[in-house]
């Protein structure tokens, strides 16, 4: 608690206030501290929020200030609020800080102080809430908090606002226990359900009474309601009496105080941070003859829409060079100059814009050589395998320096032609070159996927830009941030960014379609593609034609699971399960901004420019098509198919007219090249025929902005988009708004048959635009027929395609298509907790583990401890992948084995001998429980004493035994009667075998499973579910159970006897303790597994040692632990008391970092060993005291030593084991004798020379136990 108090004497006590300040005007790394007046040299007290509570800041605990006597005029705590940035001393709050909504109110009372005070100098200003000092135009302003207001030993809240020191102070009264102070109690009476329990109780006499517990009437049901797409309510007014809060620190404590919160629905106000990357930033910038910098919003781009969110956008500027294409004929310049680059920040701070400073030539190798030609091709489903140069020839040398020489071969090649009379082909073949360099799918191997090829620089210079972003989305993002990344080119940025805020939700937007998994699969670089884009949050695209290819990369590439997943708000999202997480999977299709559009539309240039390209083509029907000059956008498929109309229906010819706006695309390389050259040959081939039909123009994306485009598309009556394979394309939908007017009867008025739209079926908007005319581009007569139809077309169908074109284009605007998608991002669920997620993995394989909360690494020294405390253990290891690698790993391994053309894998002598040594460990009962034969176990294990054995998941049973080499005594979990089943299983399995290839079925003693983990993933799961379907049917009848799992190894379908798991194995192990031991009750568990099948087994024996803590903490009048993990079956353990202790204490642990039911983890089997032989040094370690009641045993003949071994011969007896014969050795080593000398001298260590302890073994070997049982093992 800290303290402001000086010495109280007798200033009538203490009371304990919470400081809480609404500050929405903080900048990024700025933070808030309190600071008392008159004590500028201590130590202030910082303020923190979280993202639920912003923008409220609150100290973490209550601060002590001494109440002084209350008859003194001055009796006033003062104090005010200091930023720091960056950990420095920035300024005092200021009245700036005020929030809008109280700006004014707020002024108005400082400027009436201010007055007062210059008018009256000698004027009492302790009433007054604003300190004046020096001069009047340097405000230091105070908040005062009466101290007559509080009591002694209370404990209050004050609320206050940045920058307002008026009024009367915001206290809230607080009557919590002595011995709680957290803020999450402090904060209560900002909770809606608190505050009318406040409400109901009118004689409170203000004063909040908390239970603990409380009956079931008092919980409040929480309520789930589907979300909805909707803008976001009001922001809350700053004083939050009438208004719920969402205080984490409450939600902390609800739990113990026997109130439930109710969750609140998904909104986005203007509390919501956002920080949004793209490629480039969505402005303008400007750079006058004296060198100052000006911008304005690109209203084109998507994301320059204006929010009443916190949005901060991050990208590179696009200024001169910004391609690294500088000289000749490139730029004159190379990006913006690095000695102007901070007068650019200040220009863009005020769009909260924040750039991306990277190097022209590393940013034109990512954007041109990766996104342009090896991304952009594969996402439009364009693969080469054949050379795409003239010649043909094969594949040339290319300097790792020609790229910034040689990219501005299309323009130049572009120059040369315009001067000529065509293309020019030494230019054309040097092109070809490099960009099939580019784009070639036999890749020589380089340093990052390869020995130095031309690819592997290109994926250096993606994944630096890349790692570029991350540094400055860091430096913009506060917690609770939503971050938003769009396009192909940032697709690897959510991998780096969950390193440094893992905890942040990411979502990614795609704009390009994306491609099926046969073409996405020949990237060299798909699975860093694919984790990258996994470890977003969402994942999102305008359509679910491209979400579900997506899906269908991430199932067949990386063997993952996706489908429809509840949410928190009672509905159901499609995601993709990925090591413990869910990724959700968005598609929705976004608009354009009408407001926008129609003032430009109304501008007086536009509609001058209108009626100029109409009264040019006077009594023509219009055609327009606005298309970049690269292939995907089937420039020439459109060109032919008014070509083949036109040789049909003669008689339109003069009457109509299309004009075809070609946009330079020059980092398209050859293609552009070849794109143009075809056009511009199909152009003169149809004028030469029909005169004037044609009108093309070509011009830079610079000379088409949206003020010339919509004044085409006002001027056009049918516009035309045939791309054989596009992603967003908005022009239909410009073009439907352009002509919404149509639709009314002055509109009408001028008989124009228009707003109608020729649309390719392969474009993104034909699914919304579904008032459209939608053809197939690659058929022409399809294209030459829509001529015709939209020509003799009636009025009242017409009409009717308008109106079902306009209404999308209202309806989803851009506000409402990213209103929508940032609700399901914020919407997705990410635990608060840091330790819910881990990272595994190194470079560009790191990946965000979803684990459940305190899952870590096992700790060796407190499971050694609890190891050498307790008397009666159980200890349950696995056989695969835990004692042995695993033979699942490979699927050629898994086919052979099971095939039995190759044995299984042993353990080694190392572990043999191990596991040895812990069953001569009377106190220990192990067990190794495997989903293997009997006879793979007693291969390998038979020969070890005292080790129980459990075959097939527990199936067969056999007990320990003391015997060595022995032949083993099996018996059954089940009762294993009738086993026709396998022959009618094995029938119907090679009728599916026989039509699934990479399919085969693997028999062991007790069960017969299907596997399709060679086969086609999605064939193989469909088969599998139906063989599922089959056998359910055809055995009925039997007691089988019919399992369909290992989804994430390949999968497979088991049919295999009723009731048999390795959870119920280690019941029935636990049920038997004291048939094969001297104690009835364990009190310490080690249960050891890695795979889905011991999930059962880890599930189970956690619940148990759960139980047993449980027990003992309520017990000892403790607060409970928090709950099991949601992800984890429960089952009823209850059959188990008897056998447990009070004080057991049980152990989970899964081998391999991933999500399981499992408390603990080791990373591979070798720590598995390491582990095992520790407490293997526990078991062997001598004892070196002993108690009177142990000395009396042996000086009367043997005592409790002797008990043990007399009970285990009278057990060994009755199960028909052999007798124990015990030694003449008593037990910890010491020999009988009745002389104290004998009995010492026996514990006399020997002397050894001091060593290093080069492993663990060796550490926990020289470590002395001078303390007994109880001293700590470490």
């Amino acid at each position: 608690m800290k303290d402001f108090s000086v010495a109280s004497n007798d200033h009538g006590g203490v009371a304990r206030v919470t400081f809480r300040v609404r500050c929405e005007t903080l900048g990024y790394g700025e933070a808030v501290f309190l600071q008392q007046q008159g004590q500028e040299n201590r130590k202030l007290i910082p303020l923190f929020t979280t993202a639920s509570a912003y923008p409220w800041y609150a100290c973490r605990s209550a601060i002590a200030i001494s109440l002084q006597s209350q008859e003194s005029p001055n009796n006033l705590f003062t104090y005010r609020y200091a930023i720091y940035r960056a950990g420095v001393f920035h300024r005092y709050e200021q009245l700036s800080d005020v929030p809008k909504e109280l700006h004014n109110n707020s002024t108005n009372t400082n400027d009436n102080d201010i007055n007062n005070n210059k008018n009256n100098n000698n004027s009492d200003n302790d009433n007054e809430n604003i300190a004046m000092i020096g001069n009047t135009d340097e405000l230091e302003l105070y908040h005062e908090l009466p101290l007559k207001l509080l009591a002694n030993g209370e404990t209050y809240v004050v609320n206050d606002v940045l920058g307002v020191t008026t009024g009367h102070p915001d206290i809230d009264h607080l009557k919590v226990r002595a011995n709680n102070t957290s803020v999450g109690e402090l904060s209560m009476m900002h909770s809606s359900s608190i505050m009318n329990s406040f409400k109901s109780n009118p004689n409170s006499n203000n004063s909040l009474s908390l239970k603990t517990g409380g009956s079931s009437s008092h919980l409040q049901k929480i309520k789930t309601t589907k979300k909805k797409v909707g803008f976001a309510p009001t922001p809350p007014s700053y004083h939050q009496h009438s208004q719920p809060s969402s205080d984490s620190n409450f939600s902390n404590h609800n739990s113990n105080n026997g109130y439930l919160q109710k969750k609140p629905p998904v909104h986005l106000d203007s509390t919501d941070g956002l920080v949004v990357a793209s490629a480039f930033l969505p402005v303008h910038l400007h750079r006058s003859d004296s060198g100052e910098w000006s911008a304005d919003w690109d209203y084109e781009a998507l994301l320059s829409m204006q929010t009443h969110l916190r949005v901060t956008r991050v990208g590179v500027v696009k200024w001169r060079g910004w391609h690294g294409n500088k000289g000749a004929d490139g730029s004159p310049e190379a990006g913006v100059p690095v000695n102007e680059r901070e007068r650019v920040e200040a220009c863009l701070r005020a769009f909260n814009c924040v750039p991306v400073w990277v190097e022209p030539s590393l940013f034109g190798e990512m954007y041109n050589g990766f996104c342009k030609g090896v991304l952009w091709p594969v996402l439009h489903n364009v693969t080469s395998v054949y050379s795409s140069r003239p010649d043909g020839g094969g594949g040339g040398t290319i300097s790792n320096n020609s790229f910034e020489s040689n990219i501005s071969s299309p323009r130049q090649a572009y120059h040369e032609s315009k001067r000529g009379t065509g293309l020019n082909t030494d230019a054309l073949s040097s092109v070809s070159t490099q960009f099939s360099e580019y784009c070639m799918d036999d890749i020589s191997m380089g340093t990052i996927h390869g020995d130095g090829g031309k690819e592997a620089s290109l994926w250096a210079a993606y994944t630096a830009v890349n790692r570029k972003f991350v540094e400055t989305i860091v430096q913009c993002f506060n917690e609770g941030d939503l971050v938003w990344i769009h396009g192909f080119h940032l697709l690897i940025l959510p991998s780096f960014l969950t390193r440094r805020i893992p905890m942040a939700k990411v979502g990614l937007f795609l704009h390009t379609p994306f491609p099926s998994s046969e073409i996405f699969r020949t990237l060299w670089c798909r699975e860093d593609l694919l984790r990258g884009m996994l470890n977003a949050d969402q994942v999102g695209f305008h359509l679910f034609e491209y979400a579900r290819h997506f899906l269908t990369c991430c199932r067949r590439l990386l063997g993952l699971k996706y489908g429809m997943i509840p949410d928190e708000s009672g509905g159901h999202n499609l995601a993709i399960e990925t090591n413990g997480r869910h990724v959700a999977v968005t598609s929705i299709h976004a608009g354009i901004e009408p407001p926008i559009l129609n003032q430009v539309l109304s501008h007086h240039s536009t509609i001058q420019k209108a009626i100029s390209i109409r009264n040019q083509f006077q009594g023509k029907v219009i055609f327009c098509a606005i298309d970049r000059m690269e292939s995907l956008k089937g420039i020439p498929l459109k060109l032919l198919g008014i070509e083949r109309f036109l040789h049909r229906c003669p008689e339109w010819v003069g009457k109509i007219v299309l004009i075809q706006v070609g946009i330079s695309a020059f980092e398209r390389g050859d293609d552009y090249l070849r794109t143009r050259n075809e056009v511009l040959g199909i152009v003169a081939n149809i004028n030469n025929i029909w005169p004037g039909t044609i009108q093309f123009q070509e011009c830079s994306e610079a000379e088409m902005r949206l003020p010339q485009r919509m004044a085409l598309l006002r001027a056009a009556d049918v516009v035309m988009v045939t791309p054989i394979r596009d992603g967003l394309n908005l022009i239909p939908l410009e073009y439907t708004l352009a002509h919404q007017d149509a639709l009314t009867e002055q509109g009408q008025a001028d008989n124009r048959k228009r707003g109608l739209c020729i649309l390719s079926e392969f474009s993104s908007c034909t699914r919304v635009m579904r008032g459209a005319i939608h053809v197939n581009p690659w058929k022409i007569s399809e294209i030459a027929n829509s001529f015709h139809l939209t020509l003799n077309m009636s009025e009242d169908e017409r009409m009717r395609r308008l109106s079902t074109a306009s209404d999308f284009v209202t309806r989803v605007t851009t506000q409402r298509w990213a209103l929508a998608v940032l609700l399901d991002l914020k919407g997705v669920h990410k635990n608060a907790d840091v330790g819910k997620y881990s990272g595994a993995g190194l470079g560009l394989g790191y990946r965000l583990l979803g684990m459940d909360t305190g899952f870590n690494s096992l700790e060796i020294g407190a499971v050694a401890k609890s190891y050498k405390k307790s008397r009666a253990r159980l200890i349950l290891m696995d056989y695969g992948g835990t004692i042995v690698s695993n033979d699942n790993l490979d699927n050629l391994s898994r086919f052979q084995v099971a095939t039995k053309t190759r044995a299984y894998s042993i353990p080694t002598k190392r572990m043999i001998d191990t596991i040895t040594a812990l069953c001569k460990d009377k106190r220990n009962i192990v067990f190794i429980v495997s989903g293997k034969e009997r006879h793979s176990l007693t291969r390998t294990l038979n020969d070890i004493p005292n080790l129980g054995l459990a075959a097939e998941h527990g199936m067969f049973i056999s007990w320990p035994t003391p015997a060595h080499g022995q032949k083993r005594i099996w018996e059954t979990l089940v009762p294993d009667q009738d086993r026709s089943w396998r022959s009618i299983a094995i029938t119907v399995m090679e009728v599916y075998t026989s039509r699934t290839h990479g399919s085969y079925i693997e028999e062991t003693e007790m069960k017969v499973l299907w596997q399709y983990r060679d086969a086609d993933p999605e064939f193989g799961y469909l088969q599998a579910r139906e063989l599922e379907d089959h056998l359910s049917n055809v055995l009925r009848s039997f007691s089988v159970d019919i399992l369909h799992g290992g989804v994430e190894e390949g999968g497979f379908v088991e049919v295999r006897p009723k009731g048999v798991n390795k959870g119920v194995v280690a019941v029935h192990i636990l049920r038997n303790m004291p048939k094969i031991s001297t104690w009835e009750k364990i009190d310490f568990a080690l249960v050891l597994g890695d795979d889905h099948c011991d999930e059962p087994m880890l599930s189970v024996m956690r619940q148990i040692g759960r139980r047993a803590t449980d027990s003992r903490r309520a017990r000892n009048r403790e607060p409970p632990l928090p709950p099991m993990p949601a992800t984890m079956i429960l089952v009823d353990i209850s059959s188990c008391d008897d056998f447990v202790s009070s004080n057991a204490v049980a152990y989970t642990c899964t081998v391999g970092k991933k999500p399981s039911a499992a408390a603990n983890y080791l990373h591979d089997v070798d720590e598995v060993q390491e582990f095992l032989d520790s407490l293997v040094k526990v078991s062997t370690t001598e004892k070196k005291s002993f108690s009177s009641v142990d000395l009396r045993g042996l000086q009367q003949g043997g005592g409790f030593e002797k008990n043990i071994f007399q009970e285990n011969n009278k057990l060994a007896s009755n199960t028909g084991w052999q007798q124990i014969k015990s030694s003449q050795t008593r037990g910890f080593g010491a020999t009988r004798s009745l002389s104290m000398g004998n009995f010492a001298n026996s514990f006399s260590p020997e002397v050894q020379t001091p060593k290093v302890s080069a492993n663990l073994n060796e550490f926990l070997t020289t470590i002395e136990d001078d303390d007994g049982e109880e001293a700590p093992f470490f």
